[in-house]
């Protein structure tokens, strides 16, 4: 995919890609691996957003170092002050605070994005803007500018997207099959009333853009992007599924750095032993959830590798320039010495890809943020689905009940009660030791082979990014 490049220097100086983030890391992070791959092509791609943001995509990215395409992106710092210092802890919400207020806030950054555009715009025969699906009316201006397009960025499942754009529209343009699920959960309760709204804007202006990026594959939702095809608001636009981008060649490296300690110690453990807990950088639990869940993952008596991190703030780097955290959640008496035999418990960042790449690992107790669930289906590794917010649920849905490469921990329809130890312990056993676990990692594994295989040289969603960069530099 990547390495063809090579062979397309003519593409340098005449076609420049802008890509423009939400500042939240599942949105930074893969964007940010979207640069990498295009600037593979030998074209320049400029990225977009606080120099705060800039600088976690890059610590926190899980290829750290790509020489031969970091030269060719070019880091602009267009700062907005989403006030951060106003945010208070609150642990009954469940929609993440920082977000709720970047979105308020990123309307800001629409007149300095516009200005950069116009500049870049007479230095080169082509502008491609590739902005996040969250931030189209950051972009709007794009229309003003005559040698320019836009391109829209997808960072959820094109089972979410489909069925978010589905309910949004008052009059439903053709009939679901009876082979889709019978209940997908709407947004009610997935969000606040500010977000439905800020949601509806940026759906309202996709129109706007010349095409859309999926980060998917046909092998894993082919049915879903051609129900996306067929909606009206995708009239006219090509749609491409590029994804999972973290598998692509460019995008892969063998191993950090700085090995983490959490591989260290999964070294010495047994292949398909672990399962791995982890609620992303979006969620925060209660003092009561969290003591259930550990009580959960000691009654059943299976290994774990577990990180427990409050969500994100606004800025990471708040505390003494390192990853900064609400606080330190307290777990029961005595509770790490004695499951030390048998788990660990890590309160700072962890190389998630790497974890669930690791031979250890047999199962993935996840809150459903897309980019988890890619890497963990890319890797062969069957989920158990505790949703949380934004498109989490109708994610858990795609997993359990349409790929069935996972087991429910979290129902959706119950998301108001807290999940007691004994769901918790119930739900690791069937996915560790049950038959039918045993048939949802086989699933799982074949699954993740077909989607490593769409990635490799000539496989389908490398043959999409090349007809993809084919088009707009045409």
């Amino acid at each position: 995919m990547a390495n063809q490049g090579e062979q397309k220097t003519h593409y340098q100086d005449q076609v420049t890609v802008v890509m423009i983030p939400l500042p939240a890391q599942g949105h930074l992070n893969p964007l940010l691996q979207l640069s990498h791959l295009i600037s593979s092509y030998l074209i320049p791609v400029h990225y977009i957003c606080s120099a705060t943001h800039i600088r976690q995509a890059k610590v926190r990215a899980y290829q750290s170092d790509q020489p031969n395409s970091s030269s060719r992106i070019h880091f602009h710092d267009i700062s907005f002050n989403p006030n951060s210092s106003s945010l208070k802890f609150d642990p009954s919400s469940k929609f993440p605070m920082h977000l709720q207020r970047i979105i308020e806030t990123s309307y800001q950054l629409r007149h300095p994005v516009a200005q950069l555009l116009r500049t870049l715009s007479g230095k080169s025969r082509r502008i491609i803007v590739i902005h996040d699906s969250l931030m189209a009316s950051v972009v709007q201006d794009v229309q003003s500018i005559q040698n320019a397009e836009s391109y829209t960025f997808h960072t959820s499942s094109a089972f979410t997207i489909f069925f978010t754009i589905w309910e949004l529209m008052v009059e439903k343009p053709f009939q679901l099959g009876s082979d889709l699920p019978k209940r997908v959960p709407n947004y009610v309760g997935c969000s606040t009333p500010e977000f439905e709204k800020f949601l509806a804007k940026q759906y309202s202006l996709l129109n706007m853009s010349s095409g859309r990026l999926y980060n998917t594959s046909m092998p894993l939702e082919g049915k879903y992007m051609d129900l996306l095809r067929k909606l009206p608001i995708n009239d006219n636009k090509k749609l491409y599924a590029i994804g999972p981008i973290h598998m692509t060649n460019s995008c892969r490296k063998n191993s950090s750095k700085i090995k983490h300690k959490c591989l260290d110690w999964l070294d010495k453990q047994g292949k398909d032993s672990v399962i791995y807990v982890s609620f992303g950088t979006t969620t925060s639990l209660s003092d009561e959830q969290i003591t259930e869940l550990a009580n959960g993952l000691e009654k059943s008596n299976q290994k774990f590798l577990w990180v427990l991190r409050d969500a994100d703030k606004v800025d990471i780097f708040q505390e003494n320039g390192v990853f900064s955290r609400k606080g330190y959640h307290e777990l029961p008496e005595g509770y790490e010495e004695k499951v030390k035999n048998r788990g660990m418990i890590v309160r700072d960042w962890a190389p998630q890809p790497e974890i669930l790449g690791h031979e250890a690992i047999a199962g993935f107790i996840s809150h459903c943020g897309w980019n988890s669930c890619l890497e963990s289906i890319s890797m062969g590794v069957p989920i158990a689905t505790w949703p949380i917010h934004s498109d989490q649920p109708k994610n858990s849905i795609l997993i359990t009940e349409v790929l069935k490469v996972g087991v429910v921990v979290k129902d959706w329809w119950r998301n108001d009660e807290i999940v007691t130890s004994r769901i918790v312990e119930n739900a690791i056993r069937r996915l560790m030791v049950s038959k039918e676990g045993l048939l949802i990692r086989k699933r799982a594994r074949e699954l993740g082979g077909k989607l490593r295989c769409s990635t490799a040289n000539a496989g389908v969603s490398s043959l999409e990014l090349d007809s993809f960069v084919a088009h707009i530099t045409r």
